[in-house]
């Protein structure tokens, strides 16, 4: 256990670059490897999750080599085409990382090969049946503990038939599994969704010139279709830079500029909640990544006031609730959070966790079964902060913090590796501007 975040009443002041978004990095990793020819990443992010997907793809067969090209972290991928995946000869280990494992389950699935996915212990308990139940329902081979809705999972790939499904839940990850378990036929894939979830995989799609057709939440795809390697550049990350968003917001004096951040409008729920809350943070426009836009977000201090967040807020904002938890117990009155049941099902319970670190706080907290609400106050006691091992709560009980007395210890910081390993560093770098 370490006190990570000392007590400081300065400001938080100057640029940075973010590290690449997890997201996109995944997706691009996957489609580089079924691509023809060599694909160059530049950007992309060095973490454990996604490095867990770059050697799910080396145990296949697949060659990938890391380089820094100007400061920035690249990997070239020599890509085998939609059949020049190998079966692997261990289980492939996820780690933590549920975009892996949910998206290699459906990739996996049409390929001709047996294979076996895992993951450490919090993987292994979270659910998998939403992936599981419609990828079967296309003739996917699946078996797993507790009849498939937990890992470890085991695929007997084949060639999958054609899905018109209509998807109990907006996922991206769930539209993704079957996205990808298309690619190497050419029967149909149609989802329909119930509201839109993060895109990613769709640009992705586009990104390499693969035929997929959208129409308000309706997908068609057509798989069975070769495609070329591409150069991609990865934004920079939404989700990391939300850290930094509340932090310039509540340390008085704060002024920040977070450079080329990825501002899918599926994802910048983050930036309308604290719009609303009160923050002030202007988009500065960038030239596009791809099929993904860019922006220079920058943040000065001002006070938040309470405000209920929930429906589509939700959804677009579904991996930043642990920091606008932070946000809101700073702010002038009530925040209410509902229709986030979700969001028990992440790393950890994330509605549970934040209310039992907050209230060591002092902050009054009261849980839903799909949501929190926080009286916001400005006198904050340090505590020992429980993360559960996940990461997104260590790093938002880090900012807390800053503005603790006594500052927070946190139980578990290694966790910090899966999505973002230089947070301490940046965090560090605007202390010192």
């Amino acid at each position: 256990m370490a006190n990570l975040t000392s007590p400081k009443t300065g400001p938080l002041r100057g640029r940075l670059t973010l590290p690449g978004d997890k997201s996109i990095t995944h997706r691009a990793v996957m489609l580089s490897a079924l691509a023809e020819g060599t694909s160059e990443i530049s950007g992309y992010l060095a973490s454990q999750d996604c490095q867990q997907t770059i050697k799910a793809f080396q145990a296949m067969g697949i060659s990938i080599s890391a380089s820094t090209i100007k400061g920035r972290p690249c990997l070239s991928i020599e890509g085998k085409g939609l059949e020049g995946l190998t079966e692997p000869r261990d289980v492939l280990d996820c780690g933590n990382s549920g975009t892996t494992m949910r998206l290699l389950t459906g990739l996996l699935s049409g390929q001709p090969f047996f294979s076996v996915l895992t993951g450490d212990q919090s993987l292994r308990t979270r659910p998998m049946r939403r992936i599981v139940d419609p990828l079967r329902m296309r003739g996917a081979d699946i078996a797993g503990r507790a009849e498939g809705a937990q890992a470890p999972l085991a695929i007997v790939g084949k060639r999958l038939s054609a899905i018109d499904y209509l998807m109990p839940i907006a996922s991206a990850q769930v539209k993704s599994a079957i996205l990808l378990s298309g690619l190497g036929s050419a029967e149909a894939t149609l989802l329909r969704e119930p509201k839109a979830s993060r895109d990613h995989t769709e640009r992705m799609f586009q990104e390499f010139g693969l035929n997929l057709e959208k129409k308000k939440e309706i997908l068609t795809f057509i798989g069975g279709q070769p495609f070329q390697a591409k150069k991609i550049a990865v934004p920079g990350d939404l989700s990391s830079a939300s850290f930094f968003l509340v932090a310039g917001t509540l340390i008085e004096g704060s002024d920040i500029t977070l450079e080329n951040v990825g501002v899918n409008p599926t994802r910048t729920g983050i930036l309308d909640i604290l719009e609303q809350m009160g923050a002030k943070i202007t988009l500065n426009p960038k030239p596009d990544a791809g099929h993904e836009p860019l922006a220079d977000l920058q943040v000065c201090a001002h006070p938040l006031r309470g405000i209920e967040i929930e429906g589509d807020l939700i959804l677009r904002a579904i991996d930043e609730f642990p920091i606008v938890c932070v946000a809101a117990a700073r702010a002038e009155g009530r925040t209410t959070i509902r229709g986030a049941k979700e969001l028990r099902f992440k790393e950890s319970d994330r509605i549970e966790t934040m209310a039992e670190a907050l209230r060591g706080m002092g902050v009054a907290v009261e849980t839903f079964p799909d949501g929190i609400q926080i009286e916001g106050k400005t006198n904050w006691k340090g505590c020992t902060c429980i993360t559960g091992g996940d990461h997104r709560v260590a790093m938002s009980m880090a900012i807390a913090g800053l503005l603790a007395s006594g500052g927070n210890k946190i139980d578990d910081v290694a966790c910090i590796d899966t999505s973002y390993p230089g947070f301490f560093k940046d965090l560090s770098k605007l202390a010192e501007a």
